[in-house]
């Protein structure tokens, strides 16, 4: 897969970045543009709000099985990033 950087805004923490090669694009999607933005919860945490945008060649359709399968592998990233950082709290301090 290949990524782009789209913008980095450190003092809201908003990461915005696009999918532009790779398997998860097929021959009808240009690209997958994302921004994730961290904000505070009231238990002290961090609450992770992704926003995903599909960016299709010509007039095609998008089926919600497609987009729910990418919603479940970037949940399960986000899980073993999660698991590793509290695990290693050195890796960010």
């Amino acid at each position: 897969m290949k990524h782009r950087i789209d913008g980095l805004d450190k003092d809201n923490f908003v990461y915005s970045y696009s999918l532009v090669e790779g398997d998860a694009l097929s021959d009808k999607v240009e690209k997958i543009s994302y921004e994730i933005k961290l904000v505070a919860s009231a238990d002290g945490g961090s609450i992770i709000k992704s926003t995903s945008n599909y960016h299709t060649k010509g007039d095609v359709e998008i089926k919600e099985e497609h987009v729910k399968a990418g919603k479940e592998r970037a949940h399960a990233l986000f899980k073993v990033i999660e698991t590793y950082l509290v695990a290693n709290p050195d890796a960010y301090n």
